[in-house]
């Protein structure tokens, strides 16, 4: 006796695994050829790496695939930033780096699982100042205990304020990342006068360090700028300087208003090549018009031209003559001194928020900056994911209410193509903010443990890459001498100092990749 039909079931029903074996006995016997697996196709390197610099997405590290820039990278680059010939040292990068990604043909075992005895001495050599000398190169990198304590020294930054449930650094544009957190200060006025205190307390701190020369630079990262104090030694300056970017018209107003003196180097530049062209074309048109008066004397017509500057004269001084005919010349409205005011004034609006708008403060006039900004009331956001929230400081040593913080490393090995073999590539990855002295702290580093050859793709936090502009406030009398007399206990490797004194010279831009081969560098920016 047949099984009663359930409801809804189909005597023709198949599972897919009996579905599909049937299929393949169907195509058998038609004798139709097997196609052949399609090969999974790897992503390329450069597209990938291009589109995380275009969206500034912070994509997980097993999405992106380094391996092609290991070919693509070798390429050469006809960028004025790339030198002809290698060097023995990049140029400083005063840029804030998000993410560091070195590759290299040889392990990075050598930066995983350190030993506690090792942690530890690497934050004791950190808050020592501990001058660290590697040879240039080691043999056994993962048994040298020296390099793995370098290694954590060299991770090691200082941060306020800490709050672990936040990403405090980037603040620009973090709004989306900041939504949703746990934020009871925002609704409650009193806890933001006490963070806000208790921040400027910290900066003021942060300051009195570097007017004294025992901290060589320190960050402010607002929501909607950023400020980076240098003291008096480094990027070519013998006082102490302060770059904001980006800024408004309205913030400038503000600080013309407070007394502060500042300059806006980009604009001036600027400014100074259009005065230039114009005497270049001033004298065009001179041996334009010597070129014509010789051609009168001669006899002949000179041919029209329209770029006759006479007759454009002639027309300005006549322009109204005619309406002084007509008796209507009080009716013609001319430009007054509110409408150049005006015009003025939206020029200077267009550069706001970009580069351009890169303000300069220099000498005693940083100190007065330094109370604008801790009685700034638009310098905390009142509404939104970051209301109440005081600004982000970094700082490469510790000072008053600053937490000591890491960036987070990690090795992760693979295979890459090369030619028609697969080859084995060692990357290791650096996530967080990475100032410019942790940047050449590690290639130091990465220069005695990957026997002089590796390469690095870097990610800038874009609104920080103007503070490589060359500010043009160099001393003559300004020596290698001084510096080192003037700096000596900041907390920097005489390395990363003699680098960091440098005057800057990648402009509005930074380093986006940096190779060493036989111990001499080539970077593109």
């Amino acid at each position: 006796m047949a099984a009663p039909a359930l409801p809804g079931y189909s005597p023709g029903f198949k599972k897919p695994p009996a579905l599909l074996r049937l299929k393949r006995k169907r195509v058998r016997s038609e004798g139709a050829p097997r196609a052949a697996p399609a090969k999974p196709r790897r992503p390329q390197l450069l597209e990938s790496v291009c589109e995380d610099n275009l969206t500034r997405r912070e994509e997980p590290f097993e999405r992106t695939n380094i391996f092609a820039l290991t070919n693509d990278f070798h390429l050469p680059v006809a960028v004025p930033e790339v030198p002809s010939s290698p060097r023995h040292e990049f140029p400083a990068d005063w840029s804030i780096k998000t993410r560091l990604l070195f590759m290299s043909s040889q392990p990075f075992t050598w930066a995983e699982h350190l030993k506690a005895q090792e942690e530890a001495q690497g934050f004791a050599q950190h808050c020592r100042a501990t001058e660290t000398n590697l040879p240039q190169s080691i043999q056994e990198p993962k048994l040298s205990t020296e390099l793995r304590c370098a290694f954590q020294q060299s991770l090691v930054y200082w941060l306020h304020p800490s709050l672990p449930w936040l990403q405090l650094f980037p603040r620009i544009g973090a709004d989306r990342k900041l939504a949703g957190k746990a934020s009871p200060w925002s609704q409650d006025e009193a806890l933001q006068q006490v963070l806000l205190s208790d921040w400027s307390v910290s900066f003021t701190s942060l300051y009195n360090l570097l007017k004294a020369k025992l901290c060589p630079y320190f960050y402010v990262c607002t929501y909607q700028f950023t400020v980076l104090f240098r003291a008096a030694g480094l990027a070519g300056s013998d006082v102490i300087t302060a770059v904001i970017s980006p800024t408004t018209r309205g913030l400038r107003e503000a600080m013309r208003n407070e007394g502060i003196e500042f300059s806006l180097p980009l604009v001036e530049e600027s400014r100074t090549r259009k005065q230039k062209n114009s005497e270049v074309n001033l004298e065009t048109e001179a041996a334009n018009c010597l070129e014509v008066g010789n051609t009168k004397e001669d006899g002949q017509e000179p041919a029209p031209s329209d770029d006759d500057d006479d007759d454009d004269d002639d027309d300005d001084d006549e322009s109204f003559s005619w309406l002084e005919e007509m008796g209507v010349q009080d009716k013609v409205k001319k430009p007054d001194a509110i409408s150049i005011k005006l015009r003025k004034e939206k020029c200077e609006v267009q550069m706001d928020h970009k580069p351009e708008s890169l303000a300069l403060v220099k000498g005693t006039n940083t100190f007065t900056l330094l109370n604008f900004l801790i009685n700034c009331k638009s310098l905390v956001a009142v509404a939104g994911a970051q209301a109440g929230l005081p600004p982000t400081l970094l700082s490469p040593v510790a000072f008053r209410g600053g937490t000591m913080q890491t960036l987070k490393a990690r090795s992760i090995n693979t295979k890459a193509r090369v030619h028609s073999a697969y080859e084995d590539i060692f990357s290791l990855e650096i996530v967080g903010p990475v100032m410019p002295h942790s940047l050449h702290a590690l290639t130091t580093l990465l220069r005695s443990a990957q026997r002089g050859a590796f390469s690095a793709v870097l990610y800038t936090h874009e609104p920080t890459a103007v503070f490589n502009t060359n500010l043009h406030c160099a001393s003559p009398a300004l020596g290698q001498e001084t510096i080192c007399k003037d700096l000596p206990a900041c907390g920097l490797h005489p390395k990363t100092l003699d680098q960091l004194s440098q005057c800057p010279t990648l402009g509005k831009s930074s380093i986006r990749f940096l190779e060493m081969k036989d111990y001499a560098y080539t970077w593109k920016s």
